[in-house]
């Protein structure tokens, strides 16, 4: 059902696409938008590696809650920085690419546990996480993304 990587030679690891995938601190979600044009937009995210699930939050309206709750699927890509081979110009770059579904997480406050683990990601201010959750918890909701298939490849830019 889907396409395997078709330079074998770049594959990561298991290993690698994990490591990514928990330390990086953005990626880009794309949904089927409007008018069957795709839509991607870059996202915070928090990685579960106890289910190997994907998180990340939303407001409660706009084109990307509108664009899930139309089609479920959707993909997830995220890229490291990068790194220079001595006395090359080029980046070689390894990025880690998700398909699956995502829903939301309705229980109220399983969903603000997550948000604390996503914010956790990016602060260790538990005051500010707390406040940001009193604020705004109630207009927040909080994804979901089930994992149906990742690759991961590094590529030269050269």
């Amino acid at each position: 059902m889907f396409r395997e990587i078709a330079r074998k030679k770049q594959c990561l690891s298991q290993e690698k696409i994990i490591e990514i995938l928990r330390t990086e601190k953005r990626g880009v979600l794309s949904v089927m938008g409007d008018n069957g044009y795709p839509y991607g937009v870059p996202i915070n995210y928090w990685y579960n590696e106890e289910n190997g699930k994907v998180y990340f939050h939303s407001g409660k309206i706009g084109h990307k809650v509108d664009a899930m709750a139309a089609n479920e699927k959707v993909s997830f890509c995220v890229y490291d920085g990068g790194y220079r081979k001595e006395g090359e110009w080029a980046l070689n770059i390894s990025s880690v690419v998700i398909f699956g579904k995502v829903s939301v997480i309705e229980d109220f406050e399983q969903a603000m546990d997550i948000c604390r683990c996503l914010s956790l990601k990016y602060t260790p201010d538990t005051m500010y996480i707390e406040d940001e959750i009193r604020k705004f918890g109630k207009a927040t909701l909080c994804y979901e993304l089930c994992p149906e298939h990742i690759t991961g490849k590094i590529v030269n830019e050269s």
